[in-house]
């Protein structure tokens, strides 16, 4: 019996050890902790630079529902809503975030469908649609600002209100702020 002790010991510690390893999650965009199929615990997720290095994007505690960190990659104003009601040109702390980064956000971007009639007159381009991210990382007012026609705009205004609402409000400070946020969609003939 004595002899058998260490080994049920050994099991038990072997069998632990794997039962943590099957709820660690790990891609090439995210890493953490998944319970009962829901994520929990702190979150990493990842981006690629140009010379192809793996860099973390944004740490997020699913738990506790905060942002730990985010890598700012450009340093720009945004429109932000006063109490008044008025909108100002304003830098912040943190701009609008969507929870995973860029890689978590383009499987909603891809969706979309090139109007047939956009390919029948050949147009190509950009579709820039805007939208205000309130408080809560809630999308609202979506409006097309520049667009090319051909039934482009509307998809890509489409596709940008089915993205779901997984926005990190803005701050300024420690403070969340209402902003207009934009996307940009891109129409491209196949070659």
């Amino acid at each position: 019996m004595k002899k058998l002790l260490p080994l049920i010991v050994l099991l038990a510690l072997l069998s632990a050890g794997s039962t943590q390893a099957q709820k660690l999650k790990k891609t090439e965009w995210e890493s953490g902790q998944i319970e009962k199929g829901e994520k929990i615990g702190v979150w990493e997720y990842y981006a690629y630079t140009r010379d192809g290095r793996q860099v973390i994007t944004q740490k997020y505690d699913h738990t506790a529902k905060k942002l730990l960190f985010f890598r700012d990659f450009d340093d720009v104003t945004y429109a932000v809503q006063k109490a008044s009601g008025d909108w100002s040109r304003e830098h912040l702390t943190q701009p609008p975030l969507f929870l995973g980064g860029d890689a978590a956000l383009s499987p909603f971007m891809s969706k979309l469908n090139y109007p047939t009639q956009a390919q029948s007159k050949n147009i190509q381009g950009k579709v820039l649609v805007s939208f205000v991210v309130d408080t809560l990382g809630r999308a609202a007012d979506h409006k097309v600002m520049l667009g090319i026609g051909g039934g482009c705009d509307e998809e890509a205004l489409r596709v940008c209100r089915n993205i779901p609402n997984q926005w990190l409000p803005a701050r300024i400070g420690s403070r969340a702020v209402v902003v207009r946020h934009e996307l940009p969609f891109t129409f491209r003939l196949a070659q």
